[in-house]
């Protein structure tokens, strides 16, 4: 019996070492799609957020992956990256325009296009993939016929190609590109711009389910299996959310303006440290926001000439002339900072309200700083002989005009040119030669009244 319980509690722990070292179940080995979401401007933050994406569901072994997409446009280089990462990719993707209300506009159709699948969520549209060139101030910018259409030809032939390679509408894809048309998802899916239409990410899944996509260079074909997958998303990490936020004109004036101000703290109260390592942090994050932004480095250049001339103003006794072409050279510099002929005319440069606001409290600041430096001018010394003057002294030995004085802590001679002065008396300096002060009355000197004797 005992060496039967032995046997037992023998296969037991074989048992449990065995559950132990077993591999659990991967992700890998489940049926997954993995999920990815642009919502916003097309950037560098988000082409490489996607590509991160296509590259985490290839080495899980996703079913799919899933782009759901809100999109106005954006820049053209992040456009074509994600795409020559769509037409590379190992893994089927799928762009699903949703939620309702949501579009793919200017760059968002060509990402559409390139997708193995492409579907639309209702209440959504497609569309308005027209080159357009603007101005620094957002407004449609008048170009030479030929660079109009050398930029829409060449425009087209790229959308052209995508719908031959995924089989969808291509004299549609011509017609969003030359004449800016836009489509609701009933009319895309009638039309043939998209595969489905789908309410959600699970009714998706299921019509994909079963579809023939062709994948790589070679148009290798591939069934996907995707019903009842498993959703994985994959959320932007927190510094691509943050780098993603601060990837607007707004920001990037902001940063700009705030990083000048803290370097100008550090210049003028050196060893402060904090201001200047704030400052330098504020600069290279504004740099990097200009860095995934159509930038007009000329606007840079006058938003760094505004702070040269606010804070020479404040060491020149110009009273406020350096300060008003500092303000207006900030303004100047805000207005041209975003190069909005860029992007599809998606970028509109910095907010008035916001360059504006910028601009009068920076300005509001250097003007209370050089009217404080005017005030230090006008003020008379305050060290020296010179700053006796005007100040108040007491007659020691009466002045008959000569005498002596007491001043701080000091005896003077003294000489009044406007009559004696008593002891006890308060005088004024208005002059010093040599050692000798010249001293002027405070008041004049009332005569002693005799005193009238009472009748007995």
């Amino acid at each position: 019996m005992r060496n039967s319980f032995r046997w037992f509690y023998l296969a037991m722990l074989i048992a449990g070492f065995a559950v132990i070292l077993m591999p659990a179940p991967s992700r890998a080995e489940s049926k997954h799609v993995d999920v990815v979401t642009l919502k916003g401007v097309v950037n560098p933050v988000s082409a490489g957020y996607i590509e991160r994406g296509i590259t985490t569901a290839t080495q899980d072994g996703a079913a799919a992956l899933i782009i759901t997409m809100d999109t106005p446009g954006g820049l053209s280089n992040s456009m074509d990256d994600i795409i020559q990462a769509i037409l590379a990719s190992n893994v089927p993707v799928a762009v699903f325009v949703s939620p309702g209300g949501a579009r793919a506009g200017s760059a968002g159709v060509y990402i559409t296009y390139a997708a193995h699948i492409a579907a639309m969520a209702p209440n959504t549209n497609i569309g308005a993939a027209h080159p357009v060139f603007a101005d620094s101030s957002g407004n449609e910018q008048q170009v030479s016929a030929e660079m109009k259409a050398k930029v829409t030809n060449d425009a087209a032939a790229q959308i052209r190609n995508l719908a031959t390679t995924r089989g969808r509408n291509a004299d549609w894809a011509d017609q969003a590109v030359r004449q800016s048309v836009s489509v609701t998802y009933k009319e895309a899916f009638d039309l043939h711009v998209i595969d489905i239409v789908a309410s959600d990410i699970p009714d998706l899944l299921r019509q994909m389910d079963g579809r023939s996509v062709k994948m790589g260079a070679a148009l290798t074909p591939l069934v996907i299996h995707t019903a009842g997958a498993i959703i994985n998303n994959i959320e932007m990490g927190f510094f691509e959310q943050v780098l993603f936020a601060i990837s607007s004109p707004d920001i990037a004036f902001l940063l700009l303006s705030l990083g000048g101000l803290g370097l100008f703290f550090e210049l003028a109260n050196p060893g402060s440290v904090f201001p200047g390592v704030l400052g330098g942090l504020f600069i290279l994050l504004a740099f990097f926001s200009l860095g995934t932004l159509p930038v007009n480095y000329a606007g840079v250049a006058f938003i760094g000439f505004a702070f040269i001339l606010l804070v020479a103003d404040l060491f020149l006794p110009t009273h406020g002339v350096l300060t008003f072409g500092g303000i207006v050279s900030l303004i100047l510099g805000g207005a041209m900072l975003i190069n909005t002929s860029s992007g599809g005319g998606i970028y509109v440069g910095v907010d008035p309200w916001v360059l504006i606001t910028v601009a009068l409290l920076i300005g509001g600041f250097f003007a209370f700083g050089v009217a404080k430096a005017v005030q230090a001018r006008l003020k008379p010394p305050a060290t020296g002989r010179e700053r006796l003057i005007g100040a108040l002294a007491e007659v020691r030995v009466p002045l008959k005009p000569h005498g002596m004085v007491f001043l701080e802590g000091q005896l003077w001679s003294a000489v009044c040119n406007d009559g004696d002065a008593p002891v006890g008396s308060l005088v004024r300096v208005v002059a010093i030669n040599g050692l000798t002060l010249t001293v002027a009355l405070t008041a004049p000197i009332q005569a002693e009244q005799p005193t009238a004797s009472l009748p007995s």
